[in-house]
């Protein structure tokens, strides 16, 4: 979950009618495009053989409970959202706890995949134990597993962000709890001070007491990878997409999540391609690459196709 203040949570899971908006809409949202170039104007094109529309709200999807409005493009400039600069422009992911290799993502390809996905320098902080005396702990009185306060951790995070810092990211396979009397939250973010702590704890199915599939290592990879995104994208203002499928929709289920794409849609693409600066064509080259490397073999042929399409082919 996403608010529009400088305090986030990602809340668990209150009913309502959300129907996939019509092309003028879409067009308004995604805004002028006639100073662009024709490379960008192809690529924040809303095609619809690359981009599905969002799918109808179920009675617990997001969207049902949530009636968010949007944010077009030129609500997203007006906000005045958080850029890098000359001075900030590296994305720290801080694990905090043990990542054990059988049964956590990895972090040099998380790395790997964020560095892509935002076309900035990502780095990787020596790890942080979760001492006690530095960070409030309790175990769920539902699930019996561990927990750490994320408050604790953002006030942690604040007074150690780097000088050239974008934003720091403390990532962990611990389970969160934001005060005493919630069950959970996957994460919390305070966008004033670029910090954010999220969990990927319950991304895995042995979470839940289910079992751990043949492909149970890339489907982890794949949540983790697209929870990252997601979360480092309101970093930079983005709020949720409600115009096609895209990875930036608000979920309330991992149904829902899984069900997002790992791209970003014409409108939220051209918010990120202005806050970065970067180049489409060689942003989209990066990622097919990482996606290939990391067996995300559908949105690599994804990628592939835009490819061809943004270069003329």
């Amino acid at each position: 979950m996403w608010l529009n203040t400088a305090s986030i949570l990602l809340l668990p899971f209150i009913a309502m009618t959300f129907a996939p908006l019509d092309e003028k809409t879409i067009r308004e949202a995604i805004g002028d495009e006639s100073s662009l170039t024709p490379m960008l104007q192809r690529a924040f094109a809303p095609d619809a053989a690359s981009f599905d529309p969002i799918p109808r709200a179920g009675p617990n999807d997001w969207l049902a409970a949530h009636p968010e409005p949007g944010q077009t493009f030129a609500q997203f400039k007006s906000s005045r959202p958080n850029q890098p600069t000359k001075d900030r422009h590296v994305i720290y992911l801080q694990p905090l706890g043990d990542f054990p290799p059988d049964r956590s993502p990895s972090l040099d390809k998380l790395r790997e995949f964020a560095a892509a996905f935002f076309a900035l320098e990502v780095k990787t902080l020596p790890p942080l134990k979760i001492d006690n005396s530095t960070f409030s702990t309790r175990r769920n009185p539902n699930t019996g597993n561990p927990q750490v306060l994320t408050d604790d951790v953002l006030n942690f995070l604040k007074r150690r962000v780097p000088a050239d810092a974008f934003c720091v990211l403390a990532i962990t396979m611990e389970d969160l709890y934001p005060e005493r009397s919630w069950n959970f939250v996957f994460g919390q973010a305070s966008l004033r001070e670029r910090v954010g702590v999220y969990s990927f704890a319950r991304y895995d199915p042995a979470f839940y007491g289910e079992p751990r599939t043949a492909d149970y290592a890339t489907l982890l990879l794949r949540r983790s990878c697209k929870v990252l995104a997601h979360e480092t994208g309101h970093m930079f203002g983005l709020a949720h997409c409600i115009y096609f499928n895209c990875l930036m929709n608000g979920s309330n289920h991992l149904a829902e999540s899984d069900r997002r794409p790992l791209h970003l849609c014409p409108v939220c693409l051209r918010k990120l391609q202005w806050s970065i600066g970067f180049d489409v064509l060689e942003r989209y080259r990066a990622l097919e690459r990482v996606d290939r490397a990391l067996e995300f073999t559908d949105e690599a042929g994804w990628l592939a196709q835009r490819i061809k399409l943004l270069q003329g082919d």
